[in-house]
């Protein structure tokens, strides 16, 4: 019976090595076909959204977690003196009297003109008739020259009153998620030093993967590479990212850089703000740094 037992736990024994070496060949093989690191799934843009110009705010169309869309009108400021000054403006820009009077004008300016030089030639009236005539005429072609530059001046005015009413409408930049509500109605919203954000908006599609990798990796990435990210909200989940950007600056202190990944969210259904973990399949690295990958996971 004594027997029995040495030779059943040397048995157990031999099928643990066996696994053990197993399982640490295919920690290598992973390692070696699909190097993993922490990363950061980040917005790809945060804004705080102000106004450039001072006034009362007047109303805030969204709220705190709204989606919104490129060029969507997110608040306005109080605007009627604004919006007087543009109807205004575009009255005068529209306004065909004054063109037309001078074109009147020069239109019998040119004819008195042609009588009394024909007259002139005949002896039938002074030169002097003849040279005002001329005169009124050249006057008239003038004031002609001056009603379409003033009708000219009064469409550029119009649109500049119109681009400073836009000013006082604060619209989304990007298709993104509202972040929090920083201003309310009734407030006013100033420039200079002091000036207070209306709106926070973040953009959610595409997602921005922060990696940092070591230095013995530098190289062996592209961009518009293809990486597999795993958010820690969804150990399941698996997403195809792309590389964005490669620092080309590796930090002498820790010994790594940064890349920066494209994480495609149509659908919003990644949050921003959580850890993450990148595969890169293909990347092999070092021998030191897989053996001691392997320790590791061994140890654990």
């Amino acid at each position: 019976m004594h027997l029995f037992h040495k030779v059943k736990f040397a048995f157990l024994g031999l099928v643990r090595g066996i696994f053990l070496t197993a399982l640490g060949g295919a920690q290598l093989w992973a390692s070696a076909h699909a190097t993993g690191f922490d990363c950061l799934i980040e917005a790809n843009q945060l804004i705080e959204l102000a106004s450039p110009v001072s006034g009362l705010l007047e109303k805030v169309t969204v709220k705190r977690g709204d989606i919104v869309r490129k060029g969507q009108i997110l608040a306005q400021l109080e605007s009627r003196a604004e919006q007087a000054s543009t109807e205004l403006a575009r009255y005068k820009s529209e306004q065909l009297g004054p063109v037309r009077m001078a074109e009147s004008k020069l239109e019998f300016s040119k004819r008195k003109f042609v009588r009394r030089k024909d007259m002139a030639a005949e002896k039938l009236m002074s030169p002097q008739e003849r040279d005002d005539a001329e005169a009124e005429y050249s006057l008239a072609e003038a004031e002609l020259v001056v009603a379409k530059d003033n009708k000219h001046l009064a469409r550029i005015e119009y649109q500049q009153q119109g681009a400073l009413l836009a000013l006082r409408t604060i619209r989304s930049p990007f298709d993104g998620v509202v972040v929090d509500q920083l201003a309310y109605p009734g407030e006013v919203v100033e420039l200079g030093s002091s000036r207070k954000a209306i709106l926070k908006v973040a953009q959610l599609d595409p997602l921005r993967v922060h990696v940092i990798l070591p230095k013995e990796v530098f190289g062996k990435l592209t961009v518009g590479m293809s990486v597999e990210v795993t958010p820690e909200t969804n150990a399941k989940g698996r997403y195809a990212a792309k590389v964005r950007s490669i620092d080309k600056v590796i930090d002498a202190a820790s010994g790594t850089f940064v890349v920066f990944l494209d994480l495609p969210n149509p659908k919003l259904e990644i949050p921003a703000g959580i850890k993450c973990r990148t595969a890169l399949t293909g990347i092999e690295l070092p021998a030191s740094m897989s053996r001691n990958k392997s320790s590791v996971s061994a140890n654990q």
